[in-house]
């Protein structure tokens, strides 16, 4: 089964409201998040960035690249900054799939499973493994490479992934790859 590495807002600025939280999740999650995008590239996974554009309508990879690493946190962003020919998609709203070409990518790549990371567990991830499953996408989700504002909110984010959705909740992304290589 193909399998695609989905990274989901992880160029920010870190300039926002209830960003202390986000900042303090984040910082656990950018090593383990760096050391998974390496890990999908050298298995030859598809591994797709998924960008809010925070209202910049002339925002692409390399403005939000630019403003992220001037923002507040550049040590956030640096380790997972996406390399170059990588895919790249801009989004304006919390799923990936919503009015972007998310879909039709994977589709064309042969894709049919997800590993979905990024930020926030509570938001973006939640709707955009909603968005996946209701597409018939299997989605996993390891716990170390997504970051949220709200512990109690992620966690029942996840398990409503797990229950409502089934997604398959990994430990790290480490376990999220193997389960997706035996796929």
């Amino acid at each position: 089964m193909q399998t695609a590495l989905l990274v989901v807002d992880m160029l920010n600025t870190y300039d926002h409201e209830d960003v202390e939280p986000l900042k303090a999740s984040a910082a656990e999650v950018v090593p383990h998040l760096a050391e998974l995008i390496k890990d999908a590239k050298s298995e030859d996974f598809l591994t797709v960035y998924v960008n809010d554009n925070y209202g910049d309508w002339s925002a692409g990879r390399r403005e939000l690249a630019d403003a992220a690493m001037a923002g507040a946190e550049p040590s956030l962003v640096e380790p997972i900054l996406p390399a170059d020919g990588t895919p790249f998609v801009v989004k304006a709203r919390h799923s990936i799939f919503y009015e972007t070409p998310v879909e039709y990518l994977l589709r064309e790549q042969g894709i049919e499973r997800l590993i979905l990371t990024g930020q926030v567990t509570e938001q973006c991830i939640l709707y955009s493994a909603l968005d996946a499953y209701v597409r018939h996408f299997e989605v996993t989700i390891p716990r170390d490479a997504v970051a949220h504002i709200d512990s109690d909110l992620a966690e029942a984010a996840l398990q409503m992934m797990k229950e409502n959705m089934r997604a398959q909740i990994t430990t790290s992304g480490a376990e999220a790859l193997e389960v997706a290589v035996k796929a």
